[in-house]
């Protein structure tokens, strides 16, 4: 049994931890916050002092929580933490790590529908993200938040506790099923929509991922496709609909809007620059709803 020394400076575990890690780019960074998590201490503090001793104990849980990263576990399903828009949030393996372009979601919402009350949905709501962002910049707006997943939920109202969000009700379902006879002036989702066969589900830190929360079907499409044709159910006159999807898929849910009778369809590129959330507001040619198959199950995403 290999025997752990008492104590390790800061800087020395830093550089153990680095070496696990590489050639990943993130490798330096994902050491001292990994170190930082398990030390209780902010990375600015714990570069400061990398002189300080590292209690074996600690040093333990260190090692552990390296060779976790080293597999491709996401960062922050280790740290059990996630930044989304300022907010720190908990997450867990039952939901999908929130994303920075997901963001994007939030600031169309934000843009399309002003700051008096309103009713809006978030529907696989994951960790609750997205509806945890926009009930504390819209205070006087009544957010709703559906998933199938009741682990999902449980994290996603933990974190509606912690930040004190009280405008936001969650409920248990896939995408409208708990919504019946409600109507929306928003409805948001960023659903699972990378295909089945996508060489990228293979990614390391993917495999971590819930795959329900990442993939829908054969095309990616299948979620898009199915949020598209029930809005108009659930929305008010003149609602608007905000779909996140990849990056190659613009197009494609530009179309299934179109073809639902949505107008002022129009797509928005992420900070990289990249084709990723589709808007579209109901009008009067919304009110004949077509006969879809049962609905796929629904992600547990932000």
């Amino acid at each position: 049994m290999r025997t752990v020394p008492t104590t390790l400076s800061v800087a020395a575990a830093l550089r153990q931890a680095v070496a696990r890690l590489e050639p990943a780019a993130s490798a330096a960074l994902d050491a001292q916050l990994l170190l930082g998590h398990v030390l209780q201490r902010s990375r600015g503090a714990l570069l400061a002092r990398d002189d300080m001793p590292v209690p074996a104990a600690l040093r333990i849980a260190f090692e552990a929580a390296v060779a976790r990263r080293a597999t491709g576990e996401p960062l922050a399903y280790i740290t059990g933490r996630r930044e989304f828009w300022s907010l720190d949030l908990a997450v867990s393996a039952a939901v999908l790590v929130p994303r920075p372009e997901t963001e994007l979601v939030v600031e169309r919402a934000l843009a399309l529908c002003g700051a008096g009350p309103a009713d809006v949905a978030d529907l696989g709501t994951g960790s609750g993200a997205i509806a945890l962002a926009l009930g504390l910049e819209r205070p006087r707006w009544r957010l709703t938040a559906t998933d199938v997943s009741t682990d999902a939920l449980r994290i996603a109202r933990t974190n509606a506790r912690t930040l004190r969000v009280r405008n936001l009700q969650f409920r248990a379902g896939r995408w409208y099923e708990p919504l019946e006879g409600l109507r929306f002036a928003l409805i948001l989702s960023n659903p699972p929509y990378i295909r089945e066969d996508d060489p990228a589900l293979a990614d390391p830190a993917l495999r971590h991922e819930p795959h329900r929360a990442l993939s829908s079907g054969p095309t990616g499409l299948e979620a898009l496709a199915a949020l598209v044709a029930g809005a108009p159910d659930y929305l008010s006159a003149q609602g608007w609909i905000v779909l996140e999807h990849g990056a190659d898929q613009s197009a494609a849910v530009a179309d299934l809007l179109v073809a639902r009778g949505f107008r002022h369809v129009r797509c928005h590129r992420d900070l990289a620059g990249l084709p990723r959330v589709t808007e579209g507001q109901r009008s009067w040619r919304c009110r004949e709803r077509p006969a879809l198959p049962s609905p796929p199950p629904q992600s547990a995403s932000p």
